[in-house]
């Protein structure tokens, strides 16, 4: 196919096909794909795991950023599962950029996400398309470390904290390399998302998330010296951190998501 269509995999657009078609069932068995599901894959390329979600599930969106690609998918669609053919949707789009999608709305996300763009793509989905239930993406193995990490480990850090504001995340399997064409130099791990409620908090958000980013930026310092300039000044962070009930002088891979949240809206609180 990607003879017939002139394409080659490339390392700008992080392509790396799955040829494998144990593997594409066992990405489709293991995100609990059911036939009440509504799916949307990001960055289907040649349409393998398309195809195999088609087959279980009531209605598959795929995203497509590639102008070659997204032409293609859906003839090969037609071609190879006719009788699903109008349970198919393709958005020709960026997926960072993507704000709507046709059909009905989505309950699952499945994807073969690229190494380069897949934290930022994977957050940009679970905050636009807030009816997404559940999920599965295949990512790199060291990303899908960094998304199922707890806090106190050493891979914790930005994407462990957001991907947790939306979804209890956890590993899910390992995908070797001689899967995909071209094969990757590193492994791939599945990671499973189940949607769950975000922390309550008065704070937003945005809000919380500066809050990470400042906390991250400088990890090896404190949190009263990493969220100085988040609060204006050491005293405010230390006068924000102690009314969260966190000490100052730990460090955010020690924090969860809700006490993020609570640091977020301590901020300007406490008259320092």
């Amino acid at each position: 196919m990607a003879a017939a269509l002139g394409v080659r995999p490339t390392k700008q657009r992080g392509q790396n096909f799955v040829i494998d078609a144990n593997t594409v069932r066992r990405i489709v068995r293991t995100a609990r794909v059911s036939p009440e599901d509504v799916v949307v894959e990001v960055g289907p390329g040649l349409g393998s795991l398309t195809l195999a979600l088609l087959q279980e599930a009531a209605w598959v969106t795929a995203v497509e950023i590639d102008d070659v690609l997204a032409a293609a998918l859906p003839a090969t669609v037609a071609a190879r599962l006719p009788g699903r053919a109008d349970r198919f949707a393709l958005v020709h789009h960026d997926a960072m950029r993507v704000a709507e999608l046709p059909g009905p709305e989505p309950t699952a996300l499945v994807a073969n996400l690229p190494y380069n763009v897949a934290v930022p793509v994977l957050l940009h989905m679970l905050a636009t398309f807030p009816s997404i239930e559940h999920g599965l993406v295949m990512v790199q193995a060291e990303v899908a470390d960094r998304l199922a990490a707890e806090p106190g480990s050493k891979v914790y850090g930005v994407p462990s904290v957001k991907a947790a504001w939306y979804a209890e995340v956890r590993r899910a399997g390992a995908i070797g390399r001689n899967v995909f064409w071209p094969a990757p130099n590193v492994d791939s791990g599945l990671v499973s998302l189940t949607r769950r409620e975000p922390p309550r908090t008065r704070a937003t958000r945005r809000e919380v998330f500066a809050v990470v980013d400042a906390a991250f930026a400088q990890r090896r310092k404190t949190l009263r010296a990493a969220l100085a300039g988040w609060a204006g000044s050491a005293a405010a962070a230390e006068a924000a951190l102690t009314a969260a009930g966190i000490d100052p002088r730990a460090r955010g891979e020690s924090l969860t998501i809700e006490d993020f949240a609570a640091i977020a809206e301590r901020k300007g609180t406490t008259g320092a």
